[in-house]
């Protein structure tokens, strides 16, 4: 039969470990450039027809063709179903193919093979190895659970003994070298002998392992249960001389479970993940996962404390030594510190520090932290939108991990540090869940107790831990979680507090940072001034100390390179380091002006001026309005307009002027949203200024709601929007007659340079407004 087979000549795809026999299907993954090419050439020009073969050395990355055996098998490509960057091939086995050449044609192996048949042997001496077959079949079958099914299966279905054979080697575990000599036994009753040899062994393996097992079984007695699965991998080790490092391993876990004070629930877990650990083989991928879960379930502090400093005078120290000011804030702190200390309990609101941008929130919570010789930690939750982010993955996801509070506890090392939850308002939500729901069971004193994670999947106490949350606005935060919170507000800062801030911490801090010793670099009091007014404009004091920091690095040039001494700073090296003037202080108009009208708004950036202007033209009654503004400001204005309308008459206005004339508001900021229910008053003034003709003073500002029927409203943020008009050189502000209360959060130094005039009406907003 042999010599009635011909020659062919087809691609090559060399295999790593994987040998396909005869009448079998395997699916193999292939991913070399090589073998890609080899698969697209036979699907081309082979009718699918490929050569497979197994390299001696599964190592290697790109096998030559010393490195491959000559026998292999031919094969026809019955299904590929591509990925990116590798194909899932179903191969069909052929028949059995030995190598007469090969070719390296540099992308790919072309082979001409010589397919060769099986040799029939003594027909009785089969039969009679059949039988010997399924007899050792049915000995191992009950005892050998990883024995394939399919071949037991085949035997009951009376298949012929070269399919017998083939399926056999195809499927029971064997070693490379064994598999690749029953590829190249052609006779079938000497591959129904080697069949038998193997189960046979396979036998004597079982039989072996039962035997362990009643080692096992009589070593262990009654008060010894729970360590059966260990004694019995102990005692396999022992019979096959194995010992590697993960029994070290195990025995390091069960010492750290039983030394510690670990609550019970958490050892009883430990041990059981432990179990399971030893069970499995040290290179499985699963191991490394229950690995990772013993190390995340047996680090993150479960009884680790630090003692708390309860020294009031040095807290209240330190926060005076880290922070100029602040002196609500600081008392609230105080006040919570006491509590705590009277109590021995933190059952109270999670404190959240709200204000603009660089007013110091996130140092004072790290100051809070030093006063109190606490861990400081921080978790950022700036655009986090998956609810996983704060609970953690289950363990069934691949690459699962606990979420950012049980992250931040470990990297604490304690039960008790300061939690800095950064950026708490800036928080979304998706598909994957709401993230703000999660943060609930964190910062409710009631629920976090036995906070879930869906990593660890055992309850953690937070109730010692000592929750900070800082925002920029109370806007975005939804409604349940601010309940949760007590909100501390951080106001922008004076000029004078500036100035405060900047000689009894960002001169020195910089300096230090850069090397500049005190005598070597000087920033007088005037000189921060002009810097405060002329090269920033914010609430708090980032941008300043990024050019105090600016002028330092110049300064330390300056010394360097051309050899001075020290850096005298004056205006006129301010502005030929720092170039010209960034900011006009003092913006307010110049004169009295129709039609324009200084507004006060408060951003999430703190306070700020916004000028209004009015003019209006011949047309037929159309009200335009311009400067993107939201929702709140269109309706503002509506009403303003309407408003205006309604008191035509006593404001001396012909009531056809509004359907022979289209209006125009504008506010000048156009890239800057603006949008809040405080700007009817100035709306509404710039109206009748623009209509009637009569020019507002230039030196005057205001802020209000206004209503239908001319009354004013109060507003938000009176400290940040008066900061905003001194810092502007305004000298007389307008203000809801409801907001006089908040005139105590008013800086002193802002009040004695500013004229407040509470009003209830419009009317007499623009009695005080108008210039007669």
């Amino acid at each position: 039969m042999n010599n009635e087979k011909m020659e062919i000549s087809v691609p090559v795809i060399a295999t790593r470990g994987i040998i396909v026999f005869p009448q079998q299907d395997i699916m193999i993954e292939v991913g070399r450039e090589k073998s890609i090419r080899a698969v697209e050439e036979a699907e081309e020009k082979f009718d699918g027809h490929v050569w497979l073969v197994c390299q001696k050395d599964i190592m290697v990355d790109n096998p030559a063709p010393s490195d491959l055996y000559t026998f292999g098998t031919l094969c026809r490509i019955k299904n590929i179903r591509r990925k990116e960057g590798f194909m899932r091939i179903t191969f069909s086995g052929l028949e059995r193919a030995k190598l007469v050449s090969i070719q390296d044609e540099d992308r790919m192996f072309m082979a001409t093979v010589l397919p060769v048949a099986d040799e029939a042997g003594d027909n009785l001496e089969e039969m009679a190895l059949i039988r010997r077959v399924a007899k050792e079949f049915e000995n191992i079958a009950s005892s050998a659970n990883n024995f394939p099914p399919e071949i037991i299966a085949q035997l009951t279905k009376g298949v012929s003994a070269p399919t017998l054979s083939d399926q056999f080697a195809q499927y029971f575990p064997l070693p490379l070298e064994k598999k690749q000599v029953l590829l190249e036994t052609l006779n079938v009753n000497e591959r129904l002998m080697m069949i038998i040899q193997e189960l046979e062994k396979e036998k004597q393996l079982s039989d072996i392992e039962n035997n362990i097992n009643e080692k096992v079984k009589e070593r262990i007695d009654e008060s010894q249960k729970e360590y059966y699965l260990r004694e019995k991998l102990r005692a396999i080790k022992e019979e096959l001389g194995d010992v590697s490092n993960q029994s070290d391993d195990s025995e390091e876990l069960r010492r750290m479970i039983e030394e510690n004070p670990y609550p019970e629930a958490i050892k009883e877990k430990a041990r059981e993940e432990l179990a399971r650990y030893e069970m499995l083989p040290g290179a499985s991928g699963e191991a490394g996962v229950v690995r990772t879960y013993l190390d995340w379930l047996l680090g993150v502090p479960w009884w680790q404390e630090t003692e708390d400093n309860e020294d009031l005078k040095l807290v209240q120290q330190r926060l005076d030594e880290d922070h100029f000011g602040l002196e609500k804030v600081k008392n609230r702190i105080m006040e919570y510190l006491a509590v705590k200390q009277m109590t021995h309990s933190l059952n109270a609101p999670i404190l959240c520090l709200v204000g603009p941008p660089g007013v110091g929130k996130t140092s004072l919570a790290k100051s809070v932290a030093r006063a109190l010789d606490r861990k400081f930690v921080k978790a950022s939750l700036g655009g986090v939108r998956d609810e996983a982010e704060i609970r953690g993955h289950r363990r069934t996801y691949l690459g699962s991990l606990p979420g950012r509070i049980i992250q931040g506890m470990k990297k604490a090392g304690v039960v008790n540090p300061v939690f800095l939850i950064d950026e708490i308002d800036k928080m979304a939500s998706d598909y994957k869940g709401d993230p703000s729901s999660a943060m609930l069971e964190v910062l409710d004193p009631e629920q976090n107790k036995l906070f879930s994670d869906n990593y660890l999947e055992e309850p953690y106490d937070l109730s010692k831990v000592m929750f900070i949350a800082t925002a920029n606005t109370l806007d975005t935060i939804p409604a349940a979680l601010r309940d949760r919170l007590e909100i501390i507000e951080l106001s922008s800062y004076t000029e004078v507090e500036k100035v405060s801030i900047a000689k009894e911490h960002l001169i020195r801090k910089q300096a230090e940072i850069n090397g500049l010793k005190a005598s070597q670099f000087k920033l007088g009091e005037e000189e921060l001034i002009y810097l405060i007014r002329h090269y920033t404009r914010e609430s708090g004091v980032r941008q300043l100390e990024r050019v105090i920091a600016s002028l330092c690095r110049k300064s330390v040039l300056a010394i360097m390179k051309d050899g001075k001494r020290s850096v005298k700073i004056t205006k006129k090296l301010i502005v030929e380091w720092l170039g010209k003037e960034k900011f006009e202080y003092g913006v307010k108009e110049k004169k009295d002006q129709i039609g324009v009208v200084t507004g006060l708004a408060y951003t999430s950036f703190g306070g700020d001026i916004l000028p209004v202007e009015v003019t209006y033209f011949d047309g037929k009654g159309k009200l335009i309005v311009t400067g993107q503004l939201g929702d709140v400001m269109k309706e503002s204005t509506e009403i303003a307009l309407d408003y205006v309308k309604s008191k035509a008459v006593e404001f001396k206005i012909d009531p056809a002027f509004f359907d022979k004339h289209d209006i125009h508001i504008h506010c000048p900021e156009g890239a800057v949203p603006k949008d809040g229910p405080s700007a009817g008053v100035t709306l509404t003034t710039a109206l009748v200024s623009a209509i009637t003709r009569m020019p507002v003073h230039a030196n005057l500002a205001m802020t209000g709601e206004v209503t239908l029927r001319g009354n004013v409203l109060p507003i938000g943020g009176l400290r940040e929007k008066s900061l905003a008009a001194h810092r502007s050189g305004i000298s007389t502000v307008i203000i809801p007659k409801n907001n006089v209360k908040d005139l105590d959060e008013v800086p002193e130094i802002v009040k004695n340079d500013i004229h407040f005039i509470p009003v209830e009406t419009v009317d007499q907003v623009i009695q005080e407004a108008l210039v007669r």
